[in-house]
Parts: structure tokens; C-alpha cells; sequence
């Protein structure tokens, strides 16, 4: 039997490769349209890295290893401690804030789901020192762009938010201790996934009262404005409210109203996250999270030494990808608008393709010129055997070539005329053209290049009139 990925990874054939291409082309597009610029570490870490932020407990979920300098090494499961490592290294030369954005291929030895794979390719945004929340609410808008760049909507997508503060302080409020609180964020964190009297069993066991078992049982229901009548006067709560109002108006301004959902069951799993934090689902509820992050304002203190504010968020290519394939937002691909197959009639020889081919590819950014790739297949195949190729490589203009013998026998000249694959007559080109093709005049086979490609596209618009309904 012959050897298949290893569980969790994928290959990726050329359809799926292009799924992935326009994944991080749009993520690259909209994300610099923000004035993000792009970096990348090594793949490859020390693990005290990972244990330093997430304890000796993260270790079995890694492929770590000893390398052969005996060093304890990991392939990278995350981005934020590479970039941690990586502002801080240079923090006081960088200009703030800093708005850095990567795609890494991230590596998590954990069980497969709807969703999680074993390794995944992630686009991290972050801006480092800006404590205002109006970045807060640039890191959501760049989040939704995505979603407007990809043919999603707010009818499709929600981006369910909240902040750490507001709901530590309305726990404060409420009465309930601090020790208490990792028991409501883990019970809030799995509130819609796990059937309410559970919940409401581990949050007596943590010591809550009936009431405010209930109270953080509602949570998942209670809106901004409802938060703001009950609670928004209490010294406790108002300060975060307020800024989470001023937060809001900052995404209305942005275009975001109509996507935002404030829910304080939306807590992050991880420790870190210090202030806003969010998350972006299918409206369905289909799908695993899209997109999540926050604010973290203490972590690159932990892991760099520096104390700067930070925000980011991470989109993983893996559910987006799904999401999209079940929307019907994924277009079909094809690597280039036309492609060209070159066909040589007996008497044509492979420099003469070679010549035009490659005139062809430095004029015509747009499409592709393919061939035979032995002589043998170029001058001792036959034409119709060439054009079975052709259909073959899913080519839609075919290129012609013949050499016609000169009369007096003292040489030949190249002909070309260009066709389509249904066979329709073919159109040929004038000699001049041909001629000024294999020029060394850029101008001259750029021109000629051109007229080929025009010749071409008409012969393709005649194709797909006569195969359209009248």
C-alpha cells in the first residue's frame, strides 16, 4: 500500500492549492490595505518558548523533539510567543503602534474534529502599543473586511464580543470572589455547548449562590443595553461600560454595527487575554469559531520583558475554508485566463516552439503556453495526437504551427494559425505578425503578442455566443 499523509495534515493538490492561494491573497489584500506589514519567524523553536507561557502541560500537545545539539526544540503550535520574542527584541527601534500581520503554518498534536486538523495555516494580526480602544475596534474591522472580501455578509458571519474588564467587574459587583472566577470563565466558555444544569452544577460547586447562578447562567441573553441599565451605575462596572460604549461607536463608525453582537460568554480560553476579546461565527452555528482574539496587554511582558499594550487576532484557513465551500463562496479555479497549447504539424521543429513559446510568456501575462516536452512528442507526434494532449491539460486556444517549404527549395517559412478545442475553423496570422513575434524588438513582439491573444479572444467569444441559448 502506498504511503498516505500522516493523520491531521493534508496535501494539497493544485484545485486545493488554489482554494488556499486566494485565502491568503484576500487576507494579504485587505490586511495591508490597514497599513499591517508582513513578517515571519522560524517554524522551529526552543520549547521553553510554548511551557513559558502555557506551562510543562502544553508539551503534549506539541511535536517537540531534541534536535541534534541536544537542544529541546518545538515545531511552533502558535505565532504570538515568535512574535512576542520578536518586538521585544527590538522594541524600543520600532515605531509605534506596531501593526505587524504573518501566515504561518502552525503544528498541534491533537485529536481531529470538524474543523481542527493537525497542522493549519493561520493569518495573526496584531498592533503593539495602543492601549485606546479605537484599536481595538480597527483589529475587529479588519476581521469583518475579510469577511466583505470573501462574499460574506452579517447575514452569514457574527462577531460575538466582549471584554474581560466589564464582566470582571460585574463579577465584582455581584459579589463573587476572585478565586471564583476562573469557574465562571470556564462554565461561560462552554455554556452553549453543555446542557444547563451542568453548568449550573459546577457553579454551585465553585461556591456561587442560587441567585448568581442564575445571573451568569443569563449571561449568554443579556445585551449591552440591558447590562448598562442593570449594572452600568455601579462603581465597579462603570468605568469598563463606558469604554465598551465608546468601543461601540468606534465600530458603528467603521461599518461594523450590524455584524457586532456583545456576549460575555465569548471569555477566550486562554489566560492571557486582558481587556475586548472576540470571536467570529457562522450565523448558522454550523461552523467552529472563524476568527478569535483579543487584547493581551501583560503577555509580551511575560514573555519579552517589555511592557507594551497589544492586541491581535488568529483566522485559521481550515474552517474559513469550509465555510466558504458551504456558502458557495468559493470560486472555481483556474491558474490563468486562457491557456495555450502549442500543436507543431510534421516539418515544425521544437526550436520553433520553443521560440514562440517563450515570446508568448514574456508578453502575455495572462495566460499559459504549454507543449510537448520532448522533441519526439513536438516534431514525431502527430497533429491530431497533439490536440488530444491539449483537450487533455484543459487548454481552451490551440496555436498552430507549420513550416511550408519555400518553392525553390532554399528554406522554409512559419505559419501559425490559432483555433479553439470545438474544432471551429481556425484564423491565421499574418506573417508579419509571426515575424515581429520572435523579434528582438520588445516593443514589436509585445504588439504582436497582443494581436495573437485579440485573434484568440475573438474566436473565444464566437465559441461561447454560439453555445448561449438564444
Amino acid at each position: 500500500m502506498p504511503p498516505k499523509a500522516l493523520p491531521g495534515f493534508r496535501d494539497f493538490y493544485p484545485e486545493q492549492f488554489a482554494e488556499r492561494a486566494y485565502i491568503f491573497e484576500t487576507w494579504r489584500r485587505v490586511v495591508r490595505r490597514y497599513a499591517f506589514v508582513e513578517y515571519d519567524g522560524p517554524p522551529l523553536e526552543p520549547l521553553e518558548l510554548y511551557t513559558q507561557k502555557s506551562g510543562d502541560e502544553i508539551v503534549g500537545q506539541l511535536y517537540n523533539f531534541d534536535d541534534k545539539g541536544g537542544r529541546a526544540v518545538a515545531m511552533r503550535p502558535e505565532m504570538t510567543p515568535t512574535f512576542a520574542r520578536m518586538v521585544a527584541a527590538r522594541a524600543q527601534a520600532l515605531r509605534k503602534p506596531v501593526r505587524w500581520f504573518s501566515l504561518p503554518q502552525l503544528f498541534r498534536y491533537e485529536r481531529q474534529q470538524k474543523g481542527r486538523l493537525r497542522e493549519h495555516f493561520q493569518l495573526n494580526v496584531d498592533i503593539v502599543g495602543e492601549a485606546d480602544v479605537l484599536a481595538d475596534a480597527e483589529l475587529l474591522s479588519v476581521a469583518v473586511e475579510i469577511m466583505r472580501a470573501l462574499g460574506l455578509s452579517a447575514a452569514d458571519v457574527r462577531a460575538r464580543v466582549s471584554d474581560r474588564r466589564l464582566l470582571n467587574g460585574l463579577l465584582e459587583h455581584l459579589g463573587i470572589a476572585e478565586a471564583q472566577w476562573p469557574a465562571v470563565y470556564a462554565v461561560l466558555d462552554k455554556l452553549e455547548r453543555q446542557p444547563r444544569d451542568v453548568s449550573a452544577e459546577k457553579l454551585t460547586a465553585a461556591g456561587l449562590s442560587s441567585e448568581n447562578v442564575q445571573i451568569i447562567l443569563g449571561f449568554d441573553t443579556l445585551t449591552f443595553d440591558e447590562l448598562q441599565s442593570r449594572y452600568g451605575q455601579a462603581p465597579s462596572v462603570a468605568p469598563h461600560a463606558q469604554r465598551f460604549a465608546e468601543y461601540l461607536s468606534y465600530g458603528a463608525a467603521l461599518g461594523l454595527a450590524e455584524w457586532i453582537r456583545f456576549d460575555l460568554t465569548i471569555v477566550r480560553g486562554l489566560a492571557y487575554y486582558t481587556g475586548i476579546v472576540f470571536e467570529l461565527f457562522d450565523a448558522v452555528g454550523e461552523f467552529r469559531a472563524i476568527c478569535g482574539g483579543g487584547r493581551y496587554d501583560n503577555l509580551l511582558s511575560s514573555l519579552g520583558g517589555v511592557d507594551l499594550p497589544a492586541l491581535g487576532f488568529g483566522m485559521g484557513d481550515v474552517v474559513l475554508g469550509e465555510l466558504l465551500r458551504a456558502r458557495g463562496k468559493m470560486p472555481a479555479f483556474q491558474v490563468v485566463e486562457d491557456r495555450y497549447f502549442i500543436v507543431a504539424s510534421q516539418g515544425t521543429k521544437a526550436e520553433d516552439v520553443l521560440a514562440i513559446a517563450t515570446s508568448l510568456r514574456q508578453n502575455l501575462l495572462s495566460v499559459s503556453v504549454s507543449y510537448g516536452l520532448s522533441r519526439a512528442s513536438i516534431e514525431g507526434r502527430k497533429a491530431s495526437k497533439q490536440f488530444d494532449d491539449a483537450r487533455a491539460h484543459g487548454t481552451n486556444v490551440i496555436l498552430y504551427l507549420d513550416r511550408w517549404p519555400h518553392l525553390n527549395g532554399s528554406g522554409s517559412t512559419l505559419a501559425m494559425e490559432v483555433g479553439t478545442v470545438d474544432g471551429r475553423p481556425k484564423t491565421s496570422v499574418p506573417q508579419n505578425v509571426l515575424e515581429a513575434l520572435c523579434s528582438s524588438q520588445r516593443t514589436e513582439a509585445l504588439a504582436a503578442a497582443q494581436q495573437i491573444q485579440d485573434i484568440a479572444k475573438q474566436l473565444l467569444h464566437d465559441q461561447l455566443k454560439d453555445q448561449t441559448p438564444t
